[in-house]
């Protein structure tokens, strides 16, 4: 699964001079979250607003530092062309410090979210700040509020029970809208953890999440949800003229549904109560024609002329975790046209450039790439330092590789840098020109070893991968190779600086070699590599995984008695799977696995999913899940596996685990199951991220034991 990213605004303060304010809002491992878009016009110098000092530029930088509630709006000076200016002042910005334009502590409150107005003299964002009486403090319930530039004015303009999500200004700043889950008790996604088993299932208690709208002015609020009845909205779009949104949804319950998600368009003039909502369904995937049929959509963007509307199609296993081809359709409905056909790459996110271009994020590979795309050619623009490629992973929203771009000026932009050797960092400037604009991780050093990228050949298909070396490498010793595979399986693995969720960089910091595969069902190859394990689960992405073996053990000093595989979901699934196929594994270690896909349908909260891949419910062809089932060769496994899974998970659901570890015990196998107490499929709980990996670090240390010799 991949959390969170970043987002970027620039935007312009009084006084006629060239003022730039960037907002960002940075997550427990520092990775900042931008506004999506940023302006910034050049014109004289003028006076500051706040301290009556004149400052050439200066940005806004949110960042979360572990604040009572959440995380912290910081503004931060940053000069024109990076001189030593840059950081010469810091606020922290809260409806609790707004009083106070020096201050540079954590407040009580937290904010995110922050959001450019589009004409960059107000600030958006979502904070848990209540005030009782004079005083505020710290929620649990998050409203959005307003930060005018101008006056350094604060006020909140909603008053809801419930979870707010992805704010996003109108075309002509007069409104915010916002997704929203009235009297939510969870998370509307699946990854949170389940509800208790109680009521009526399926009826009783689900959160149903919609498009509210509220008036900036008065602060009214218009539930546009409601002219969507009996659906769950995912992602949402203004119209250029303000008066639309495009937005995808599909029926409750929304974990379940998002794969057969159909993309509406919204219209209203005037007020609901006077009738004037009307809602119109521009596209359903699973009725049309070509290439898009049966995949799964998001990231809907309407056209600056409002003719059209972009986003992207996909075999996609997850929400959110977006991967696929552009495709373009008319705002009042018709064929969808796939813009990026045959293109070596999944696009992940991407923005308009007028009404004929789009400026592409994609992966390649295991890479991030930024390209500018003529829809009347078909063909990238070779524009000056438009086009570059990052051996990293990028993004600036809350969207998988959003990018900010500036809405005003020549080709500036605005994102987080992250690899497996440098922290996350906000970088701004021309693509070709970017500098870093925070240094807030520059103490951070890794511990563990260098990162190569891997390629191979199986079967017809380029593959590639990351290679972490051993802590300390020594090309005169020989090293445990550790695998870990990721979830998705649509999902790709792109260099990252490692965050507190389960994966394979300790064992690095440990001594191994950690091999982390992109096979096919991958995101980084085109669409044909992406659909290329359907009705295959487990064979031809194993084969890809295990013939990149090969070529690691002809290159690097791996100890071939101390091989070990690992992974959580899609990635628990093809350990489990795995250990039935060979021997090659001396231990092994399954987060959240799937061990056989027959009962699992009847299990789990998203059953959905399933059809795209498999070609037909369970129902309809048992046959075709059985065969990647690791229960059906239950009887081949000798490698010892320890199992481990959250008690309400709704993704891939304790009895699956359950299931895996009662065969193996029964034939013999040393096995161990921990079962992890009110954790969904991502683990909230520090206590028990820890314990994971502590556990599986000594799994492996104990079962593929160091040679005494």
């Amino acid at each position: 699964m991949a959390l969170g990213d970043c987002k970027c605004a620039i935007g312009n303060s009084r006084g006629g001079y060239r003022a730039e304010w960037t907002a960002c809002s940075y997550g427990s491992d520092k990775a900042a979250r931008f506004p999506s878009r940023y302006s910034a016009e050049d014109s004289g110098r003028g006076q500051d607003a706040h301290n009556g000092r004149d400052l050439p530029q200066r940005r806004v930088c949110s960042l979360d530092s572990g604040a009572k509630g959440g995380g912290e709006l910081h503004l931060t000076g940053l000069a024109s062309d990076g001189a030593a200016q840059d950081g010469a002042w810091d606020r922290v910005l809260s409806p609790d410090t707004v009083g106070n334009v020096t201050n540079g502590k954590a407040g009580i409150c937290g904010g995110s979210w922050p959001v450019w107005a589009p004409d960059g003299r107000q600030l958006a964002f979502l904070s848990n700040c209540e005030k009782i009486g004079e005083k505020w403090q710290a929620s649990g319930q998050s409203q959005l509020f307003v930060w005018t530039l101008a006056d350094n004015g604060m006020r909140q303009i909603t008053h809801v029970t419930g979870t707010i999500d992805q704010p996003a200004w109108s075309p002509d700043g007069s409104t915010i809208g916002f997704l929203f889950v009235e009297n939510a008790t969870r998370s509307a996604g699946a990854l949170a953890a389940m509800k208790p088993w109680s009521g009526v299932i399926g009826e009783d208690g689900v959160e149903v999440q919609t498009v509210d709208v509220v008036d900036v002015k008065d602060g009214k609020t218009s539930n546009l949800g409601r002219s969507l009845p009996n659906l769950h909205a995912y992602e949402f779009d203004w119209a250029p003229d303000s008066k639309q949104i495009a937005v995808v949804a599909a029926p409750l319950p929304g974990e379940n549904n998002w794969w057969v998600a159909k993309l509406y368009v919204v219209k209203t003039e005037g007020s609901e109560a006077a009738g004037a909502v009307q809602t119109r369904e521009i596209l359903d995937p699973q009725k049309v024609s070509g290439s898009l049929h049966g995949l799964q959509i998001g990231v809907p963007k309407w056209s600056p002329d409002g003719t059209s509307i972009g986003l992207i199609g996909g075999l996609m296993s997850d929400q959110g975790v977006t991967g696929g081809d552009v495709y373009v359709i008319p705002a009042n409905g018709g064929e969808p046209k796939d813009v990026t056909s045959g293109r070596m790459s999944s696009v992940a996110n991407f923005n308009w450039d007028g009404d004929r271009r789009l400026e592409l994020a994609e992966h390649v590979g295991g890479s991030s790439h930024l390209a500018l795309l003529d829809l009347e050619s078909g063909k990238d623009v070779a524009r000056n330092e438009m086009e570059m490629t990052f051996p990293e992973s990028i993004g600036s929203g809350g969207k998988t590789m959003s990018i900010s771009m500036a809405t005003k000026g020549k080709g500036e932009v605005a994102f987080i840098r992250s690899s497996f050797g440098q922290a996350p960092e906000v970088w701004a400037g021309p693509l070709g020109h970017l500098r870093q604009i925070t240094h807030l991780n520059d103490r951070l050093k890794p511990v563990w070893g260098k990162a190569e990228s891997i390629e191979w050949q199986n079967e017809g298909f380029r593959i590639q991968g990351w290679l972490l070396y051993p802590a300390n490498y020594d090309p005169a010793k020989t090293y445990p190779l550790l695998v870990s595979v990721h979830g998705g399986p649509s999902s790709v693995v792109s260099p990252h600086w490692p965050g507190v969720s389960y994966g394979g960089v300790p064992f690095s910091a440990l001594g191994y070699f950690v091999f982390m595969p992109n096979p096919r069902g991958s995101y980084g190859q085109g669409e044909r590599f992406t659909q290329a394990n359907r009705k295959d689960f487990g064979y031809g992405d194993l084969r890809d995984i295990l013939a990149g073996m090969d070529v690691l053990e002809k290159r690097f000093p791996i100890d071939k008695s101390r091989e070990g595989l690992t992974g959580w979901s899609y990635g628990g699934f093809m350990t489990m799977f795995g250990v039935t196929q060979t021997t090659r594994f001396r231990a092994a270690v399954a987060g959240a696995g799937i061990s056989n896909w027959k009962s699992y349908y009847g299990e789990n909260s998203i059953d959905q999913w399933m059809v795209p891949f498999f070609g037909a419910t369970v129902y309809d062809d048992p046959a075709v899940y059985a065969k990647s089932s690791a229960i059906e060769e239950i009887h081949k496994v000798k490698t010892p596996t320890l199992v481990v899974v959250g008690d309400r998970d709704g993704e891939c659901p304790a009895p699956q685990s359950f299931e895996f570890w009662h065969a193996l015990r029964a034939q013999g196998v040393k096995t161990q199951l921990v079962v992890y107490p009110n954790e969904g499929h991502g683990f909230r709980d520090p206590e028990h991220r820890r314990d994971v990996l502590e556990r599986a670090l000594a799994w492996f240390e104990t079962e593929m034991p160091e040679s005494k010799r």
